[in-house]
């Protein structure tokens, strides 16, 4: 069983290094790391050039900033394990928990498992109470077109058959990734699962990015995908 871990990267010079490291202790099966740096300014790219590229399997660059969606798109057509993780640059999620998101789909249980921050019991550090309106909101919104039960939509941590992410079109440039990449592999008919994570999130001058605009983007991406979207590609 092979994982292949997909972490977009912009502007995380204060973090790369330690989610490098997280995602290589994180679990016992092999792993394929790819990183896809987004045209970072901060030093980034200097940290992945000299203290990172020998250890791990690949580094792609955008020559301009793109968003996390076009980052994702690329890292996953590259992607050659069996499932395929989500994993984002800051600390906000904790690798440690891949064995509790792979397994659903190691069982064959599931083809797409969702890390969700509001169920379970695991840690949470408390924050933006009006973030966590949003996120539930747009969930809600999405669940009315997807015919699902989710609790987290928004949630960075989602597992994929490797099939499954790469027989998807990925339209999406920025956050609007999460609404759209959950339409489609509802229309697919896609086993999913949802397990419980742990979150510490950030604040906006540690380095947080979404801002008010992207839960505009969501909304309208919820709509756009699941009443128009096509998966397949073409």
């Amino acid at each position: 069983m092979k994982i292949s871990v997909i972490i977009p990267c912009f502007n995380e010079k204060n973090t790369i290094l330690n989610i490098i490291k997280a995602v290589k202790e994180s679990c016992q099966y092999e792993k394929e790391i790819i990183i896809v740096d987004d045209c970072s300014t901060d030093g980034t790219q200097e940290i992945l050039r000299n203290e990172i590229s020998d250890s791990v399997d690949l580094i792609l660059y955008h020559e301009k900033n793109r968003g996390k969606g076009a980052a994702l798109r690329t890292g996953i057509s590259h992607a050659a394990g069996d499932i395929v993780i989500i994993q984002d640059a800051d600390l906000e999620y904790d690798p440690q928990e891949y064995p509790i998101l792979v397994i659903p789909i190691i069982e064959n249980k599931a083809d797409v498992v969702f890390g969700s921050r509001f169920m379970g019991g695991r840690p949470h550090r408390v924050l933006y109470y009006w973030h966590s309106v949003g996120n539930k909101f747009l969930t809600w919104v999405s669940n009315m077109f997807t015919n699902l039960n989710l609790t987290d939509m928004e949630t960075c941590y989602k597992v994929f058959r490797r099939e499954i992410i790469q027989s998807i079109t990925i339209n999406e440039n920025r956050f609007g990734f999460e609404p759209e990449i959950t339409a489609k592999v509802a229309k697919l008919n896609c086993r999913i699962f949802e397990v419980g994570i742990s979150y510490n999130g950030r604040k906006y001058e540690d380095g947080k990015k979404i801002g008010w605009k992207d839960g505009v983007r969501s909304l309208y991406c919820i709509l756009k995908y699941n009443l128009f979207g096509s998966t397949s590609k073409k």
